[in-house]
């Protein structure tokens, strides 16, 4: 590619601001995310197309063959896609076996219908299916669980903070380890940090997070232990009185369906290391485990296709389609190279601002293309990979999508639960909410790097 005149990226900056704005204000304007970025996304690729910064012509295969294709197919992240379209068909049916409901209700007699306790269980569940799946699917599969257990205990007034302080866990837990989300990915492996190492370090990390996030959310919610012993016993009377087997209408199909989602947590879980699997990636497997549980439905799938969030999936299509343009427009290498910039502030002010100025970057666009050129600035600047240079784009582009609606695909998926459960959240009210968790996940990660990785 030519190299793009400054005005250029500039304009295609501002097209970038005004989507943002535009699904700030999706509430008043009276558009929904799928057609906001859609328009974006039309608007983008004409201007693209004008001002010749796409790449047209055919795209060479492996094999010497050219394939001819539009320009905007390669920009959308077909496995993010293929994982969201699986993954929700897959649970939208076993669901339907009980076993969502039947877990629900297991925990919630473990909790003895104590909100906060409830809260922790779910908070480290979160945690932990984001460190061992990825986060879409970890909060499909948690958001389902809440709805369920909050809606048997009467207390829907709690669901919007447990969902929204799920969908902020997310992205703590897919801090964990080295393959929980491709920015993790992308920066270890550049680095050449080991997976045990990367454990080890973003691990304490992680834990503090947590608890930190737990407490916080305890208090702006409203999710309280219950006092009085009176109080206790009534509640602990009301869970006792849950059937968890109510819901179960073949004991033969439950089994089935315990036995599919085990399945496809392990496979989701190990897909990088299965030969043959890892090529074709979580979405491969997540569609997979969809159509095999879709065998039971067989002769009314089309229901199942109707329950779908296609508005949640055309939104990320979209999405992709404009953060392509803006990479080929030198939209992102523009925030990269200010970001690279930084670095010449010293040791600490530079670590500081390249954490900072990652997470918000990636609050307002895909982390992944981010992280590729974030770990391209530090190649090529030789940075060493024990530096903590590393962890703190590490820490950035991952907690950057706790900021906005839109800066991590389970946060995305976490407000179309909301909305989903009739629970009323903007763009706005979400940002209102969730930015003290956000710039508190920043300020630890900041203390952590600077006071213990350097």
């Amino acid at each position: 590619m030519h190299a793009v005149p400054l005005s250029t990226t500039l304009i295609f900056a501002g097209l970038l601001g005004l989507m943002v704005l535009a699904l700030a204000l999706e509430e008043r304007i009276h558009a929904k995310k799928s057609v906001i970025t859609g328009v974006a996304a039309i608007v983008a690729l004409g201007l693209g197309a004008a001002m010749h910064v796409l790449p047209f012509g055919a795209v060479a295969l492996p094999n010497g063959h050219h394939v001819e294709m539009p320009v905007y197919i390669p920009s959308v992240d077909w496995g993010v896609i293929a994982i969201i379209l699986g993954s929700s068909l897959f649970i939208d049916v076993v669901s339907r076996s009980g076993i969502f409901s039947w877990t629900a209700i297991r925990l919630t007699r473990t909790s003895g219908g104590d909100p906060l306790r409830l809260l922790i269980f779910y908070a480290l569940l979160t945690v932990v299916f984001s460190a061992l799946l990825n986060n879409v699917t970890a909060m499909i599969i948690v958001g389902s669980l809440t709805s369920v257990s909050l809606k048997k205990l009467n207390r829907r007034d709690l669901l919007l903070g447990f969902l929204l302080t799920e969908g902020l866990l997310t992205n703590i837990g897919g801090l964990l380890t080295l393959i929980s989300s491709v920015p993790n990915i992308i920066l270890g492996n550049a680095a050449g940090i080991p997976f045990v190492k990367f454990f080890l370090i973003a691990g304490p990390y992680a834990a503090v997070a947590t608890v930190l996030t737990v407490a916080m959310a305890s208090w702006r919610f409203g999710i309280r232990r219950i006092e009085g012993v009176p109080e206790q016993r009534q509640a602990r009377a009301l869970v006792e009185g849950f059937d968890a087997s109510d819901g179960i209408e073949s004991k033969g199909f439950f089994a089935l369906s315990w036995g599919l989602l085990i399945a496809f947590i392990v496979g989701i879980a190990t897909t990088s290391v299965i030969p043959g699997v890892s090529e074709l990636g979580m979405g491969f497997v997540a569609m997979s485990f969809a159509v095999i549980a879709a065998l039971r439905y067989k002769n009314q799938i089309d229901e199942r296709f109707a329950a779908l969030d296609w508005d949640l999936l055309f939104f990320f299509i979209f999405l992709f389609v404009v953060i392509g343009v803006m990479e080929h427009a030198g939209v992102l290498d523009l925030l990269g190279q200010g970001i690279g910039a930084l670095l010449g502030l010293g040791d600490m002010a530079g670590a500081a601002g390249l954490l900072v100025s990652s997470a918000l970057a990636s609050s307002v666009t895909d982390n992944v293309p981010l992280a590729a050129v974030m770990a391209k600035i530090l190649e090529g600047l030789e940075v060493p990979g024990d530096s903590h240079l590393w962890w703190a784009t590490i820490f950035g582009t991952n907690l950057g999508g706790n900021f906005t609606p839109i800066g991590s695909a389970s946060t995305v998926v976490a407000v179309a639960i909301i909305a989903k459960q009739g629970l009323d959240l903007s763009f706005i009210a979400f940002v209102k909410k969730a930015l003290p968790f956000a710039i508190a996940h920043v300020i630890l990660a900041l203390f952590y790097v600077l006071l213990f990785l350097t």
